[in-house]
């Protein structure tokens, strides 16, 4: 964490700048920086800093931009990336921040990460003056739907990109679903979108995969075990995963590993035991490595309302383990080509997620391991990478080549 810098005040700003690049033109590197609220344990965080390592080993000069530093993968900050800690309460106040940042740095591209930070790098851009193209990255679908379980504020997302379309040089979306949303909902036009599915499987995924975590309810004949993992919200509907538990426990003793925090916790624990499952779940709470938790599993459940992309039904499919999942918009679905790689079921629907996990122990036969890892290798940290440098090189021809 060495190449830490804070810009929380115009007094820092001096040593921002001083990070050896030149100004001579075409003749620098691709410079990008990469912006996002912190390091907690999310899909998109976690993307940012595969993403980042993946930029600089083609050659590209990266910065990582954090609205506030902290969060249970800062530990997993790639050695030697460039951190900049705009250290703000709000993600208002990162606007001015930012912005000063770009009059400074002037970075080639300037890519953001998720809703109201997307809508402040737009901002920042605009207060600046700055000649950095913007990609706004959508993790999340915009559709009232979604948003209604979400702060208030997210529900004028779609209505800011609107706003700020012009400065809008390029918008990823992790999904064609939410792809679609931002054409129909935000008036982003088609031409300026770009669908990039998340980077899942890399090379140290099988390392990660094998390592060892004992947990007593594994290798129990007789027993099934279903594992989840996600943040403990409203958006990804465990209530409904846990009454499915309850009616699917009357014909076959399973269990449930559910891995994950969030504001919902003693509620869901409370209805836990009220239906009787309190042996029968382990809220297990955040493990930066779920991998081991996902290969010994009898299947991966996902019961979530929505989804941009679903990165955990890949790395449970990249481990060899059937999934069930809800055919909630918009990842899921698309992951599993509409069920051909694993079972769907209507959101909300506890009695629907029940019949299916009814079919734990044929599972497997139904959908082979190796059909499984082949399906989930089509989205590495490789094609992802290659997919934004093909972006940026669109964007920023000017720019020395890169590998």
């Amino acid at each position: 964490m060495s190449g830490m810098v804070a810009i929380s005040d115009a007094k820092a700003l001096p040593g921002v700048g001083m990070s050896g690049r030149t100004t001579s033109g075409a003749s620098r590197a691709m410079s990008v920086a990469i912006y996002l609220h912190d390091l907690s344990g999310g899909g998109a965080e976690r993307q940012s800093l595969i993403i980042a390592e993946e930029f600089r080993r083609h050659g590209v000069d990266v910065t990582l931009v954090v609205h506030r530093l902290r969060g249970p993968l800062l530990d997993q900050v790639p050695a030697g990336l460039r951190v900049i800690d705009l250290a703000s309460s709000r993600t208002l106040q990162d606007v001015p921040r930012l912005a000063r940042f770009l009059r400074r740095e002037q970075p080639d591209i300037l890519v953001a990460n998720v809703d109201l930070n997307n809508v402040a790098a737009l901002l920042a851009k605009a207060l600046a003056f700055s000649r950095t193209k913007v990609v706004i990255c959508q993790h999340n679908p915009i559709s009232a739907g979604y948003l209604r379980s979400e702060n208030w504020l997210y529900r004028y997302v779609g209505r800011s990109y609107k706003a700020l379309g012009p400065l809008i040089d390029r918008a990823v979306a992790v999904s064609c679903g939410v792809a679609e949303e931002l054409v129909t909902l935000a008036s982003v036009p088609r031409d300026r979108i770009t669908t990039i599915n998340n980077p899942v499987v890399g090379p140290d995924f099988q390392d990660r995969c094998d390592e060892v975590i004992e947990h007593p309810w594994f290798n129990q004949p007789g027993r099934p075990v279903f594992v989840t993992a996600g943040r403990l919200v409203a958006q990804k509907d465990h209530e409904s995963m846990l009454r499915a538990l309850a009616i699917h426990r009357r014909t076959i003793d399973s269990r449930l590993i559910l891995l994950g925090t969030g504001p919902l916790q003693d509620h869901l624990k409370s209805v836990a035991a009220q239906l009787g499952l309190t042996d029968a779940v382990d809220f297990a709470g955040f493990h930066a490595n779920a991998l081991p938790f996902f290969r010994q599993a009898d299947a991966f459940l996902l019961s979530s309302r929505a989804e941009g992309f679903g990165n955990v039904l890949v790395e449970a499919m990249a481990c060899g383990t059937p999934v069930i999942s809800t055919r909630c918009e918009h990842g899921p679905k698309e992951i599993l080509e509409h069920g051909r790689f694993g079972v769907l079921v209507e959101p909300d629907d506890a009695e629907a997620l029940a019949t299916a996990m009814n079919g734990v122990t044929t599972l497997r036969e139904r959908f082979p391991t190796d059909v499984l890892r082949q399906r989930a290798n089509q989205f590495s940290y490789a094609a992802c990478a290659s997919r934004y440098m093909a972006l940026f090189s669109a964007l920023a021809p000017n720019r020395a080549r890169v590998a």
